[in-house]
This record gives structure tokens, C-alpha cells and sequence, in this order.
């Protein structure tokens, strides 16, 4: 198999059918579960602040952001359980194709084609 039909072959990852290249699913994937982290930080940060402002309690927004942070940690493993499962399998299938690239690449160093 010769470096153009490497850069043709089809993706056979257990994605799903999702079209892309397996370095490219996992950039917005892990994108995603990023932002949706990021984003559940700030909502719960809101949320503290909010309810520390109606009990009248002044709570600096660093000191809610680093509560937030903590709180969303383990939440977010369960909430976006699905989302780090397919970071989860493109990881695999990025490192599965490199595997592959790597062990083809030796065999034409070696000479066996």
C-alpha cells in the first residue's frame, strides 16, 4: 500500500459511519465536551453567586469559579457521559491508524512490501 492509497483508504472506525477523518472527529469532539465543560463551570459559578447574593453573602466570582470547578468536575462525567465516550473511541482510532501508519512505514524501510 503506497502513500497515496494510505491517504485514500476508508475510514473503518467504530464512530458510526461519522464521515471525516478520525484526527478531525476527535478535534471537534473534544472541542465539544471542552465548551460543555467550560460552560457547566459557569453555570453552577452563576448559580453560586446568584443564591449567595439572595441570602444577602458577598462571594467573590473567583472563589465561586474555583467552587464551580470542583462541583463540576465529577458532574461533568456523568452529564456528558456520551460525549467523552466518542473523544474516548476517536482517540483510540487516531492511535490505532498511527499504529498502523508506523508498522507500514518500517515494513517499506525493511523493504517488505
Amino acid at each position: 500500500m503506497g502513500v497515496s492509497d494510505a491517504a485514500s483508504r476508508p475510514d473503518d472506525t467504530p464512530t458510526g459511519g461519522v464521515s471525516g477523518s478520525p484526527g478531525r472527529r476527535l478535534a471537534r469532539n473534544l472541542a465539544l465536551y471542552t465548551v460543555a465543560r467550560l460552560a457547566l463551570v459557569a453555570i453552577i459559578a452563576a448559580v453560586i453567586v446568584l443564591v449567595a447574593k439572595a441570602v444577602k453573602v458577598d462571594i467573590p466570582v473567583i472563589v465561586a469559579l474555583l467552587f464551580a470547578l470542583i462541583v463540576a468536575m465529577p458532574l461533568s462525567l456523568l452529564l456528558f457521559k456520551r460525549l467523552r465516550s466518542r473523544v474516548n473511541q476517536d482517540i483510540a482510532a487516531v492511535d490505532e491508524r498511527r499504529r498502523t501508519d508506523k508498522a507500514q512505514l518500517r515494513a517499506r524501510m525493511r523493504g517488505d512490501e
